[in-house]
Protein backbone atom coordinates (compact mmCIF):
# COMPACT_ATOMS: atom_id res chain seq x y z
CA UNK A 1 0.00 0.00 0.00
CA UNK A 2 1.14 3.49 -0.66
CA UNK A 3 0.92 6.22 1.89
CA UNK A 4 -1.13 9.32 1.05
CA UNK A 5 1.00 12.24 -0.02
CA UNK A 6 0.84 15.59 1.68
CA UNK A 7 -0.18 18.25 -0.91
CA UNK A 8 1.35 21.08 1.12
CA UNK A 9 4.93 21.95 0.27
CA UNK A 10 7.31 20.98 3.01
CA UNK A 11 11.06 21.49 2.88
CA UNK A 12 11.58 18.43 5.07
CA UNK A 13 10.05 16.02 2.52
CA UNK A 14 11.55 17.71 -0.57
CA UNK A 15 8.38 19.33 -1.95
CA UNK A 16 9.68 22.87 -1.47
CA UNK A 17 11.56 22.76 -4.79
CA UNK A 18 8.83 24.84 -6.44
CA UNK A 19 9.22 27.80 -4.09
CA UNK A 20 12.15 29.39 -5.95
CA UNK A 21 10.62 29.28 -9.48
CA UNK A 22 7.32 30.61 -8.13
CA UNK A 23 9.12 33.47 -6.37
CA UNK A 24 11.08 34.35 -9.55
CA UNK A 25 7.93 34.31 -11.67
CA UNK A 26 6.12 36.56 -9.20
CA UNK A 27 9.04 39.01 -9.23
CA UNK A 28 9.07 39.05 -13.06
CA UNK A 29 5.34 39.74 -13.15
CA UNK A 30 5.70 42.58 -10.66
CA UNK A 31 8.60 44.02 -12.64
CA UNK A 32 6.57 43.77 -15.86
CA UNK A 33 3.65 45.55 -14.17
CA UNK A 34 5.97 48.38 -13.05
CA UNK A 35 8.13 48.75 -16.16
CA UNK A 36 6.16 47.19 -19.01
CA UNK A 37 7.75 45.09 -21.72
CA UNK A 38 11.39 45.44 -22.66
CA UNK A 39 12.04 47.61 -25.70
CA UNK A 40 12.48 45.82 -29.02
CA UNK A 41 15.98 47.28 -29.33
CA UNK A 42 17.08 45.59 -26.13
CA UNK A 43 15.68 42.26 -27.32
CA UNK A 44 17.48 42.62 -30.66
CA UNK A 45 20.72 43.51 -28.86
CA UNK A 46 20.40 40.35 -26.76
CA UNK A 47 19.87 38.23 -29.88
CA UNK A 48 22.95 39.76 -31.48
CA UNK A 49 25.04 39.20 -28.37
CA UNK A 50 23.93 35.58 -28.19
CA UNK A 51 24.91 35.09 -31.82
CA UNK A 52 28.40 36.45 -31.23
CA UNK A 53 28.76 34.38 -28.06
CA UNK A 54 28.18 31.21 -30.07
CA UNK A 55 29.98 32.13 -33.31
CA UNK A 56 33.18 33.59 -31.84
CA UNK A 57 34.36 30.47 -29.94
CA UNK A 58 33.34 28.34 -32.92
CA UNK A 59 35.42 30.37 -35.39
CA UNK A 60 38.41 30.61 -33.06
CA UNK A 61 38.37 26.86 -32.52
CA UNK A 62 38.02 26.28 -36.27
CA UNK A 63 41.08 28.37 -37.09
CA UNK A 64 43.18 26.86 -34.29
CA UNK A 65 42.10 23.34 -35.30
CA UNK A 66 42.98 23.95 -38.97
CA UNK A 67 46.37 25.33 -37.96
CA UNK A 68 47.10 22.34 -35.69
CA UNK A 69 46.03 19.89 -38.40
CA UNK A 70 48.39 21.56 -40.89
CA UNK A 71 51.27 21.45 -38.39
CA UNK A 72 50.70 17.84 -37.34
CA UNK A 73 49.38 16.59 -40.69
CA UNK A 74 46.74 14.29 -39.26
CA UNK A 75 43.59 14.94 -41.28
CA UNK A 76 40.83 16.82 -39.47
CA UNK A 77 41.24 15.41 -35.97
CA UNK A 78 42.02 18.72 -34.25
CA UNK A 79 39.59 20.73 -36.35
CA UNK A 80 36.66 18.44 -35.55
CA UNK A 81 37.57 18.16 -31.87
CA UNK A 82 38.00 21.89 -31.38
CA UNK A 83 34.84 22.74 -33.34
CA UNK A 84 32.91 20.53 -30.94
CA UNK A 85 34.61 22.24 -27.97
CA UNK A 86 33.86 25.67 -29.48
CA UNK A 87 30.18 24.87 -29.91
CA UNK A 88 29.97 23.59 -26.33
CA UNK A 89 31.76 26.68 -25.00
CA UNK A 90 29.55 29.00 -27.09
CA UNK A 91 26.40 27.27 -25.89
CA UNK A 92 27.53 27.54 -22.28
CA UNK A 93 28.37 31.24 -22.67
CA UNK A 94 24.97 31.90 -24.29
CA UNK A 95 23.23 29.99 -21.50
CA UNK A 96 25.00 32.07 -18.84
CA UNK A 97 24.04 35.30 -20.67
CA UNK A 98 20.39 34.25 -20.83
CA UNK A 99 20.44 33.43 -17.11
CA UNK A 100 21.75 36.96 -16.41
CA UNK A 101 18.76 38.45 -18.27
CA UNK A 102 16.22 36.62 -16.14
Amino acid sequence: MTEPTDPKPDAANGDGHLAEPVRRRRERREQWAREGERPIGRNLALIGALGWLVVTPLLVSLFIGRWLDRMVGGGIFWTASLIFAGVVLGGWLAWKRIEEER
